[in-house]
C-alpha cells in the first residue's frame, strides 16, 4: 500500500529532512514507486505537486530540496497502486475547496467494498478509492454544516464518524488538511513526532542523514510530523490506534477542544505542477 507523510507547524517551516527520507521509500528502501505527491499550504494558498513517476526517479522530487518551501501544512504520499491507474490524475494529495478554503487529502489503504454515493458537489478526476472518498468525505461535510463551516470541536465529531463509516469498507489511513489544521486518522499503521524545546539531534532511517534541529530552531517553535511508518532512529514516536482520529493544531496535538471557530483561513487557491 501507499505511504504518508505530514506536517502541522506552530510557524511556516519546511519539511525537507523528513521528506528525504520518505522518498527513498518510493523506490529505493522500499516498493511505493508509482507516484508522489506534496501539497503545501501557505498564507498566499496551496501549492500542489505531484508526479506519476517514482519519487527516486523524480526530476520534481529532486528539485524540492533546493527550493525549501515553507508552510505551516504539508501533505504528502507516495503510491504503491491497488485501485486506480498509473497516471497523473491519480497521484495523491487531491486538493478540493470547501467553506472558502482548499482541502488537501492523502489516503493509505484499500477500501475494497467502496461504492462511493453521488453527490451534488465534488467529482472525481481519476478512478481510485482514494479519491472517491475524498469527494464524500467533503461533501457529507456541506451537507451535514448547510450554513457553513462549524466550530473546531464539532467537525472533529463530523470526520470522526465519517471516517468510521467509510473505514468499514476496507484499510482507511488518511490525513486531510485545511490549511489551518491537520486531521489524521488511522486503520492500520500511522505515527507521530512533536519536535520541540528542547531539541535534539535526529538521524533518518531510510539514508544517511542527521540534522541538529538545535541549529534550525526557536525556542517557541514547534512541530507535529506524521507519518505511516517512523522516519528517524531516535525520536519518540508515537503509534495511532485503529480507529483513532487526531487534530493536530500549531504543531500540537488537540486531545481537547473548546467550542470555537479556527483562526482565519488563506485564500481557496491552489497551484498544480504535475510532471
Amino acid at each position: 500500500m501507499c505511504q504518508l507523510l505530514a506536517m502541522n507547524s506552530s510557524k511556516p517551516a519546511t519539511l525537507d529532512f523528513s521528506f528525504a527520507g520518505f522518498k527513498e521509500r518510493g523506490g529505493r528502501t522500499d516498493e511505493h514507486r508509482d507516484g508522489w505527491g506534496i501539497a503545501f499550504h501557505s498564507s498566499s494558498g496551496c501549492t500542489l505537486l505531484t508526479d506519476h513517476l517514482a519519487a527516486i526517479d523524480s526530476p520534481l522530487a529532486a528539485q524540492l530540496h533546493d527550493r525549501s518551501i515553507k508552510a505551516k501544512n504539508i501533505v504528502a504520499h507516495i503510491r504503491k497502486a491497488t485501485q486506480g491507474r498509473i497516471a497523473p490524475e491519480n497521484t495523491h494529495p487531491f486538493a478540493r475547496e470547501l467553506w472558502g478554503k482548499t482541502w488537501s487529502f492523502a489516503h493509505n489503504g484499500d477500501l475494497k467494498t467502496w461504492n462511493a454515493p453521488a453527490n451534488a458537489y465534488y467529482q472525481a478526476a481519476g478512478d481510485t478509492d482514494s479519491e472517491q472518498a475524498f469527494c464524500y468525505l467533503l461533501a457529507s461535510l456541506r451537507t451535514r454544516f448547510p450554513a457553513g463551516e462549524p466550530a473546531l470541536g464539532e467537525l472533529r465529531t463530523a470526520i470522526a464518524a465519517i471516517a468510521a463509516e467509510i473505514a468499514v469498507h476496507g484499510s482507511f489511513n488518511f490525513i486531510v488538511s485545511d490549511g489551518n489544521v491537520l486531521f489524521a486518522h488511522c486503520s492500520t499503521h500511522l505515527h507521530y513526532v512533536i519536535r520541540e524545546y528542547p531539541f535534539s539531534v535526529a538521524h533518518l532511517i531510510d539514508c544517511e542523514r542527521s540534522i541538529d534541529f538545535r541549529q534550525h530552531n526557536h525556542l517557541d517553535d514547534r512541530i507535529a510530523v506524521i507519518a505511516t511508518h517512523p522516519l528517524t532512529q531516535d525520536e519518540p514516536w508515537t503509534a495511532f490506534g485503529p480507529g483513532e482520529l487526531k487534530l493536530f493544531v500549531g504543531g500540537a496535538l488537540q486531545e481537547e477542544l473548546a467550542e470555537s471557530k479556527a483562526a482565519a483561513p488563506p485564500r481557496a487557491v491552489y497551484i498544480q505542477i504535475s510532471y
